[in-house]
């Protein structure tokens, strides 16, 4: 990690954020990669339309998320949080509706398991790969 001192005060520098960031985009990316080969109504045309996906993704989960969570809530807590991947699988909607043919996802019952399994995938490939960079820097 590298340490910038202003004052005596410890700085971060920006850039490892920037590779943080370039990181978790692949991975994710790899994710979906791998649920377009095994799942057959979800498909990603390429690498780089997996990495577009990601990006476009994570702003929704970032912006949009929060508000659907917030709408479903009563809805989540009847069902014991059963419905909560649910709002995954619109955002996986969403990010087809704007990506186009690049990026397809059909139907609303396999996407369910599609978003679970996105999910975990995203989760263990973090874990190998994200994290130990973040306690290495």
């Amino acid at each position: 990690m590298t340490k910038i001192y202003v004052n005596k005060k410890e700085v971060k520098d920006d850039r490892i954020d920037w590779v943080l960031f370039v990181l978790e985009t692949i991975v994710s990316a790899l994710t979906l990669m791998i649920a377009s080969s095994l799942f057959e109504s979800f498909y990603v045309e390429n690498i780089w339309y997996a990495m577009l996906a990601s990006i476009v993704i994570g702003g929704l989960n970032v912006s949009l998320k929060p508000l659907l969570i917030y709408l479903t809530l009563p809805v989540n807590i009847m069902t014991l949080g059963i419905t909560y991947p649910f709002i995954n699988v619109i955002i996986l909607k969403l990010t087809s509706l704007l990506l186009g043919n690049a990026f397809v996802i059909k139907g609303w019952f396999i996407p369910f398991f599609i978003a679970i399994f996105i999910s975990v995938m995203s989760k263990l490939l973090e874990s190998f790969i994200v994290k130990p960079y973040k306690e290495n820097r």
